[in-house]
């Protein structure tokens, strides 16, 4: 089982392995010591991985250091600095094991239309069924036009009941019609979709505040968790959304959508670094089974390998 995961993270993560570390291998094979022009080298490289500057001028800092207290004298030394520090940093206490996750749950789940929200949802409804829980889904995107038919679709696949209502209803309405559907048929987890409108803080405050409150009113007894999807291939734009929404929400996990389909899985990086949120789960594929927990060894590993 573990090497049939790490079979997926070295797949999903082809584009940015081919981009990423054999730039860094290149560089390095063209070193025959370790000077102030490798360096440089390896931090343009950094940054155009979607690192960004914060993060790559820490990992720089880091590794001079490196060279100055354990008087390292190769590239190849550097290389493997490089990679553990990239497993310290990006590692968190809080990396997904949900194979013992609580119950009941709910799943709430933000981010902007776009980003990949509706495969997300069912991807994570798939992997739970799979684990042997009972699955409800809870349509609260009724604004956008055909959100719920694609949802229901996702929701066929994995087999699960979506809960909803006609389109333009009250959100906070469907979560609460989705909470009472969860609490009598004694889900195990119940996934919340919110509309994905990325307007003025207040409102977006407003609007995931009154679905936060039917909740934790109705569902006291749950185990709650809001997760925010980024699309990877956005890049910066995507800490700028993650940044946005944190000042909307207490956001628990980030689930990264996309990563097979860019060269810049880097992103990462500032993500856990500069957000301060954990990445969860990365998609590393458009198969129904292709959403996985991040895990942040396999991650580098399957970039360096």
């Amino acid at each position: 089982m573990a090497i049939n995961i790490f079979k997926k993270f070295t797949d999903g993560l082809k584009k940015t392995k081919d981009e990423f570390a054999s730039k860094i291998d290149s560089v390095f094979s063209m070193y025959t010591k370790i000077d102030d022009e490798l360096l440089e080298d390896l931090e343009d490289i950094l940054i155009g991985s979607d690192i960004g500057v914060e993060s790559t001028m820490d990992i720089i800092e880091h590794l001079k250091n490196c060279v100055k207290t354990e008087k390292l004298k190769t590239p190849d030394e550097i290389r493997i600095r490089l990679k553990e520090y990239l497993k310290e940093i990006i590692h968190t206490d809080d990396e997904t094991d949900d194979s013992n996750m609580k119950t009941p749950t709910v799943i709430l789940i933000i981010g902007v239309n776009g980003v990949g929200k509706t495969t997300t949802i069912g991807k994570l409804a798939n992997r739970y069924k799979t684990m042997g829980k009972s699955v409800l889904v809870a349509a609260g995107d009724t604004f956008r036009a055909a959100a719920v038919e694609q949802l229901q679709v996702w929701c066929d696949r994995a087999g699960v009941e979506l809960i909803a209502n006609k389109e333009g209803s009250d959100p906070a309405a469907v979560i609460f019609d989705s909470v009472q559907a969860a609490k009598s048929r004694k889900a195990d987890v119940l996934i919340c979709d919110t509309a994905g409108r990325l307007h003025n803080k207040k409102n977006l405050m407003n609007e995931l505040n009154k679905i936060f409150r039917v909740v934790d009113k109705e569902y006291d007894t749950a185990f709650k968790q809001v997760y925010l999807v980024i699309d990877s291939t956005t890049g910066q734009n995507g800490i700028i959304q993650a940044k946005t929404f944190k000042e909307a929400a207490d956001i628990d996990g980030i689930i990264l959508t996309k990563l097979d389909g860019t060269a810049k899985g880097g992103i990462i990086v500032p993500v856990q670094k500069e957000i301060g949120v954990p990445v969860k789960y990365v998609g590393l594929g458009e198969k129904i089974d292709d959403l996985q927990p991040f895990d942040s060894n396999k991650f580098v590993d399957a970039i360096f390998e």
